[in-house]
């Protein structure tokens, strides 16, 4: 049976992910705080805040995770939820807003990597994603705060390859630029805080934004696939 915990599935590249999945006939269990309407057969969900750091702490105790991931003979972890803001210079991003960004973007994917590789040591092939950016290898001002918090998951990727867990792949992924409730942020952004606003405007006016869909249907091909894992910092654009 193959089976999949998928973060942030209802919305955006999550639900196209988790779609995805399911057409191909794995379980998931999707977590994020609002539900995924339309499917039922094979999706489990969890309502939860990957910013309430006791929030998750106290639902990994409860062994769900664990119940979940029982009788799997592959299982995938994709942490996919993240989140953009603080959209903002330095000296006006604020503090809740950043501790809010490392919660969601790093410590809840570290977290629950390392509960994952736990609760499926006996899985014979068991992969995990971080959802990354190109923001995690590019600077962009306005977005230090997104930059390292996807550099982190880059390089969090790099050190869990070097513990060579048995039957564990690991790739950090970016996914490229998405028609998603990120970019709305983006775009809604003022110029002030984030002086590239301009060319993300043009991108959806123009078209180049990838469908949600499509993108998730892309990744769960790659992800399930002989090439995983080859490397590990990748842009699905170039496998």
């Amino acid at each position: 049976m193959n089976k999949a915990i998928v973060t942030g599935h209802s919305k955006g590249l999550g639900a196209g992910i988790t779609a995805a999945l399911l057409a191909e006939g794995f379980n998931v269990l999707g977590l994020s705080r609002s539900a995924l309407p339309g499917f039922e057969a094979g999706l489990e969900q969890v309502a939860l805040d990957l910013g309430d750091a006791d929030a998750l702490s106290a639902w990994l105790d409860g062994g769900e995770l664990e119940s979940f991931l029982e009788g799997a003979e592959r299982a995938l972890l994709i942490n996919n939820a993240g989140i953009v803001e603080p959209i903002a210079p330095l000296g006006r991003q604020g503090a809740v807003a950043i501790v809010r960004a490392v919660t969601v973007n790093i410590s809840a994917a570290l977290v629950l990597a390392d509960a994952f590789a736990a609760a499926s040591s006996g899985i014979g092939d068991r992969r995990l994603v971080h959802v990354s950016s190109g923001a995690g290898r590019h600077a962009y001002t306005g977005w230090s705060v997104y930059c390292a918090t996807k550099a982190a998951l880059d390089n969090h990727a790099n050190g869990v390859r070097e513990d060579a867990l048995p039957g564990l792949k690991v790739e950090s992924l970016a996914p490229g630029v998405i028609d998603t409730g990120m970019q709305s942020t983006i775009r809604g952004t003022s110029e002030e805080d984030f002086a590239l606003r301009g060319q993300f405007v043009e991108l959806k006016e123009t078209g180049a934004l990838a469908d949600p869909d499509t993108v998730g249907a892309k990744i769960v091909a790659h992800v399930i696939g002989t090439g995983f894992g080859k490397e590990t910092l990748t842009d699905i654009r170039q496998v």
